[in-house]
């Protein structure tokens, strides 16, 4: 036998010792892949199954949504508007005399009554005025007391042929002239006493007063534009709004072309109301620039919670529509010219075709569904005819079989 040398390489190539864990690591990562693709592969298979018939498991398939109930109620029928609050009278004061301020009475803001003194005017020039004419007045009044007797002695004259008959016409003319000196002197009196009693401003009507205009001291001329106060009635007050011509019929279709309809004033982003008032009258032609007419509402305003010029809007109550069925507003759906709403029977949810009606704040009255009909108020961008759905005040294990322990 021949020696064989121990040291001599093996007949074919040798694999280099570090390729082995390179192929052992490609190979533990195929067995990988290969498990997660049959993974994948049996989950996609074993959904497309048999759903789950555990009422537990039906919950965790189903989808959450608010949920609302159809009611039967009355709905009242408004018309929406928006207003000014419009004072019924509102008062500029001017002096009607000239002359200085002496005193200045009321206070900024203060709530007056009729008659409250206002404004003092320094009095004493027209009260020596008023003298004057007072003194004139006595003067003439003896003057015709003698023209008066001296008549009588003319006529017991003339009775005695002692004097001629002209003498007696001119006494009696006389003492007619001096009779209607003395009405001229009257009157000078009387208007004297007016022009003294201006001195003295009082208010004209019960509300509040403005922010002050003049001073003492001030030197103010007979209607010369000097406001000295602004009075504004506060109780009652009105507010002024303007309704379409298109709504007008429903308004002219009430008894005394709807005179006493209830006018609600909510606030200028309509979350707060601020009173509740009667329709008091509407103006007589329409806006033919916009097409609206205006409509005055009174409101008592015992508590102040409408402010001269304030902006509000208005609801006004033209008709109550009785035993509606009604929907919440966000309930109710359009797909083009189609309303409808998703009503929830048997656990799914099922298109429901309505037809909506009046709207009264955030209800709508449909017809369609019948009271106590259980309807979706939330997750329409899930929810198809038939989808599982349940309700989100239901508690999780309200199903027949219950949650699992």
């Amino acid at each position: 036998m021949p020696d064989v040398d121990e040291n001599a390489s093996p007949t074919g190539p040798v694999e280099p010792p570090a390729k082995r864990p390179r192929r052992r690591r490609f190979a533990i990562w195929a067995i990988v892949l290969a498990a997660f693709v049959g993974l994948f592969w049996w989950a996609l298979h074993a959904g497309s199954g048999k759903a789950p018939t555990t009422p537990y498991a039906a919950m965790l398939q189903s989808i959450t949504v608010e949920v609302a109930t159809a009611t039967r109620t009355d709905l009242p029928v408004r018309i929406d508007a928006i207003g000014t609050v419009t004072p019924i009278y509102t008062s500029a004061i001017t002096s009607q005399v000239s002359g200085i301020v002496d005193k200045v009475r009321y206070k900024e803001g203060q709530s007056v009554r009729h008659g409250t003194p206002l404004v003092e005017i320094d009095p004493r020039p027209l009260a020596a005025t008023l003298m004057q004419a007072q003194g004139t007045l006595e003067r003439d009044i003896h003057v015709l007391g003698q023209a008066r007797m001296d008549l009588e002695r003319f006529r017991a004259a003339w009775a005695k042929r002692a004097i001629a008959k002209q003498q007696l016409d001119d006494q009696e003319k006389l003492v007619l002239q001096a009779e209607g000196t003395v009405k001229l002197d009257r009157g000078l009196v009387a208007y004297d006493t007016i022009q003294l009693s201006y001195c003295h401003i009082t208010a004209p009507i019960a509300g509040r007063v403005g922010l002050r205009l003049v001073d003492p001291g001030n030197v103010v001329a007979a209607n010369g534009g000097t406001v000295l106060a602004v009075i504004t009635q506060l109780e009652p007050i009105s507010v002024v709004f303007s309704i379409s011509e298109d709504d007008l019929s429903q308004v002219l279709a009430q008894p005394e072309h709807g005179e006493n309809l209830e006018v609600t004033v909510l606030d200028r982003v309509k979350q707060k109301r601020l009173a509740t008032g009667r329709l008091l009258t509407m103006d007589n032609q329409i806006d033919t620039t916009t097409g609206t007419v205006r409509l005055r509402a009174l409101f008592d305003n015992k508590d102040e919670a409408l402010f001269p010029n304030q902006f509000v809007n208005t609801k006004l109550l033209v008709d109550t529509v009785r035993g509606a069925t009604a929907v919440p507003s966000s309930t109710i759906q359009h797909n083009g010219n189609e309303t409808f709403v998703f009503a929830i029977v048997g656990g799914k949810a099922h298109v429901q075709k309505v037809t909506a009606g009046v709207v009264a704040d955030d209800k709508t009255q449909v017809t369609g569904i019948a009271p106590g009909t259980v309807v979706a108020n939330s997750s329409f961008e899930k929810l198809r005819e038939g989808t599982p759905v349940r309700p989100a005040t239901a508690p999780l294990g309200s199903g027949s079989g219950g949650p699992p322990p």
